[in-house]
């Protein structure tokens, strides 16, 4: 008799079954995600802009992240303004604003990791959904669907890193 999985193939025996007992393991559970606030305004149906229309699109990326009461949970914020104006005049098209947010459970992360885990790990989770909601809300609110590209959020943590070292350096201190 020979041991076999449920596929009916036989189990590979130069498969490690040890697990490293140096590491902890790991562990990232979703327990909720959420629209916090949003808002879309369509300054061409409010105000009219008559010619042609070619958008420039901008997005701006703020992340906030806090613990909440239960042990290992925490709340992340992503919050997305997305402004749409005409190239030819400057003049605006639409304005939409969402704060997102998650509910995570968070186990075996250093605590000296644990921040920019937050910012750059939870935010890539709950991006698919961001982008969805977007594309969704300027399509219905008049537009064609806004497919925003995927963000760089380990760029956007390092940037607000150096941001805020930048304010802490005396003024006229050398970089090094």
């Amino acid at each position: 008799m020979t041991d076999e999985t449920a596929n009916g193939a036989a189990p590979d025996a130069a498969a490690p079954q040890v697990q490293d007992s140096q590491q902890p393991q790991v562990r990232l559970n979703i327990l909720a995600q959420f629209v916090r606030d949003l808002s879309f305004e369509n300054i061409v149906a409010q105000k009219g802009i008559g010619g042609e229309v070619t958008p420039e699109i901008q997005v701006q990326v703020s992340l906030d992240a806090r613990k909440r009461q239960p042990d290992h949970q925490y709340e992340v914020i992503c919050k997305y303004r997305v402004t749409s104006v005409n190239t030819a005049d400057q003049a605006k098209l639409f304005l939409c604003e969402l704060d997102y947010a998650g509910v995570f459970h968070i186990e075996g992360v250093p605590e000296d990791q644990m921040h920019p885990f937050l910012m750059i790990e939870c935010p890539r989770m709950l991006f698919p959904f961001v982008r969805r909601i977007l594309s969704d809300v300027t399509r219905d609110g008049g537009f064609p669907p806004f497919n925003m590209d995927p963000v760089d959020f380990v760029a956007l943590y390092r940037q607000e890193a150096a941001r805020r070292a930048a304010q802490s350096r005396p003024q006229g201190a050398p970089l090094s």
